[in-house]
């Protein structure tokens, strides 16, 4: 199997070159033969191996009062993907350190009074430059990110914030991005132009050599009785214009004709995104909530994901995620923050 659109993330150690001649950018075949068998996510492998090369990130982990929240940011630490600022109240983190076994000596614990002094701890150590990325630990989504959205002190930007998941499905040649399943509930035509742009941001920070983005309907033509076709149309128009870069946009697109080029020729579809996008844009939520859960229940995808459009990128883990999928989410924000510094993608203020 092949995997050109991700052959950046396969990094130049893995293929057994020294890292003095290695190349972020250098395109680089690793065979799926030899004594192991081929991963069942090599995306996903290859993401996490391409990042311990950068620095470790400075990441707030907040409220890491369960072993599991505990367990994921000890780990991508061990692996030198992150270096990890707990903060929480020191009794419960010491309880969930003694349940998982691990030592907290080796890192630094700011000792809080409940979830809500976490997460504003860890809002102001990031605007203060403290910490470059936060990851959600035992406490709700919503603590987070009412912290994190909040107008005066919060980490907002010009940007409507948004989620990507990245899905490494079996199989599938590509990774699949996929916005917005875990913030924006319906969101508008304006909301719509920011997820778009934040995941196309997302897949350059990936070093995607080409960005398609499928803009998701239940059909494949424009309907006034179907507002996500005329939003879908909309985009593209506004990608046309110049108000979306970055990318190849076209919809709308059926979810069948947006990754199957067999269901794309059979319907006439004649795109560069249809039936190899590797950027989805569902229409709301649900749709992209239930798109994520399938992938990842029937087909046994992976699904890693970050908060984009903040100052800083935001890891939001779920205790059904898998060992890979945290490590792989830490690599995805480790990644933003390198291609800012970069300046691969432009920075929101």
């Amino acid at each position: 199997m092949q995997h050109r659109e991700f052959s950046v993330i396969t990094s130049l150690r893995s293929a057994g070159v020294p890292a003095a001649n290695s190349s972020a950018s250098a395109p680089v075949s690793v065979p799926a033969t030899g004594p192991h068998p081929p991963s069942a996510h090599p995306h996903y492998d290859r993401l996490i191996e391409a990042v311990r090369h950068l620095p470790p990130l400075r990441m707030a982990v907040v409220h890491p009062c369960s072993d599991v929240s505990l367990l994921a940011a000890t780990e991508a630490a061990s692996l030198g993907l992150i270096e990890p600022v707990l903060i929480g109240p020191a009794g419960k983190v010491s309880e969930a350190a003694a349940a998982a076994g691990v030592d907290l000596a080796r890192f630094t614990l700011f000792d809080v009074p409940h979830s809500h002094a976490a997460a504003e701890m860890a809002v102001a150590m990031a605007l203060k430059g403290s910490v470059d990325a936060v990851m959600k630990g035992s406490l709700h989504t919503d603590e987070l990110m009412g912290a994190v959205v909040r107008r005066e002190g919060g980490l907002r930007t010009a940007r409507r914030i948004s989620h990507c998941f990245v899905m490494d499905v079996p199989g599938h040649p590509q990774p699949l991005i996929i916005s917005d399943a875990a913030i924006n509930i319906v969101p508008t035509l304006e909301d719509k132009v920011d997820i778009v742009q934040n995941a196309i941001d997302l897949a350059h920070a990936l070093r995607l050599p080409e960005v398609r983005v499928a803009l998701l309907s239940s059909m494949e033509t424009v309907n006034p009785k179907v507002p996500s076709t005329m939003d879908a149309a909309a985009l593209c128009k506004m990608a046309d214009r110049g108000q979306i870069t970055g990318a190849v946009l076209d919809g709308p697109l059926a979810m069948d004709n947006a990754i199957d080029p067999e269901a794309a020729r059979i319907k006439g579809i004649v795109s560069p995104v249809a039936g190899k996008a590797n950027v989805l844009i569902v229409p709301d939520l649900d749709a992209g909530n239930m798109l994520a859960k399938s992938l990842s229940f029937l087909a046994q995808a992976y699904a890693a994901g970050v908060v984009l459009g903040a100052k800083v990128p935001i890891v939001l883990t779920s205790r059904a995620d898998s060992r890979t999928a945290r490590l792989a989410s830490c690599a995805l924000a480790s990644m933003l923050a390198e291609a800012r510094r970069a300046g691969r993608i432009k920075a929101v203020g």
